[in-house]
């Protein structure tokens, strides 16, 4: 046994001993894990409980998303036909940012016969990014085509209504001509959680037509869509909202839709954002966890004043009369 075998197996009898928490530095060992390390782990892996299956990927989960050079796609893979639900819904965010077209079937067939509605969701959520991928070219139109196809079935079929609203959502990235009618249709119903699908589904159009509506549902006394019209708001840097989104930083109560303005003010810039959240900053003292919220809110808002700049001095060059 070599050394880095070794080293993978002390991280294996760590995930076995169930009567200790899991190392937090051991977590990095399974990104880009060698095939012989992934092999172990499977060989091992019916031994775990299904808490500790799940606690290790939510772990991996979180980490990835606080590295973004982390990758767990071998893992993810491996676990997609786990009998855990969970750890197939689980194995599907592990994936949530792999651009591997390898992976669509896999994806397609989760979502057309597992047996658990919330793992055909996660499915849904997840083929949103092949989607968007076509939608910039990335992948084949027959592929593209096939996703669209295969969740435009779901939303407008008889599968459980949580299926079919992560369905619309991953539809908001599609340009296809059925799309705007069903938004509006999901709009139009009295059920929050269609309207707050429906507006999600809007701020990823990238189209202003949908200004009234996520102006207008700012203001609805749900929790989901109110949270849902802000983030749509930043997702389309909506200016006509700025104002009311600063003032959700001075009365909002609710601490989710308090954090989705603050960051969709990141995503519009203009006029006294910087000024509020600075002004923010320096209200939450000690709360290291909100600090570092408004801080990465405050860099991303440099990075919409940068993108703005550019966009205008390209504009003004446009305008220039030629000699």
């Amino acid at each position: 046994m070599n050394e880095a075998q070794v080293a993978f197996q002390a991280v294996l009898d760590a995930l076995l001993d169930e009567g200790k928490t899991f190392p937090r530095h051991y977590l990095y060992q399974f990104s880009d894990i060698e095939p012989s390390q992934l092999e172990t782990l499977l060989n091992i892996w019916p031994r775990l409980t299904s808490t500790r299956k799940q606690a290790l990927l939510a772990n991996l989960d979180d980490l990835a998303a606080e590295d973004t050079l982390l990758c767990f796609d071998d893992l993810g893979r491996s676990l997609l036909v786990d009998p855990d639900p969970q750890v197939r819904i689980l194995a599907m965010h592990l994936l949530s940012e792999c651009e591997d077209v390898k992976l669509v079937p896999a994806f397609l067939d989760i979502l057309g016969h597992d047996e658990d509605a919330a793992v055909r969701a996660a499915a849904a959520t997840t083929l949103g990014l092949f989607v968007e991928l076509g939608e910039l070219e990335e992948i084949s139109v027959r592929t593209r085509r096939q996703v669209e196809d295969a969740l435009l079935g779901l939303v407008n079929g008889d599968d459980r209504p949580v299926v079919r609203q992560r369905a619309l959502e991953s539809l908001g990235y599609s340009s296809r001509p059925e799309i705007p009618v069903l938004l509006e249709s999901a709009y139009a119903r009295e059920d929050p959680d269609w309207v707050a699908s429906a507006l999600f589904a809007m701020g990823r159009s990238i189209d202003d037509r949908w200004q009234e509506q996520v102006i207008h549902m700012l203001f609805s006394e749900n929790q989901c869509v109110r949270v849902a019209a802000v983030q749509a708001a930043g997702e389309l840097a909506l200016a006509s909202a700025r104002p009311l989104l600063l003032s959700m930083l001075d009365g909002e109560e609710d601490d989710d839709v308090f954090s989705a303005a603050i960051w969709s003010l990141s995503q519009i810039g203009g006029e006294d954002v910087r000024t509020y959240l600075e002004n923010l900053l320096d209200r939450v003292g000690d709360d290291d966890e909100q600090a570092g919220f408004i801080e990465a809110a405050l860099e991303n808002l440099a990075f919409t004043e940068d993108l703005n700049r550019f966009e205008m001095m390209a504009f003004d060059a446009e305008d220039k009369p030629s000699d």
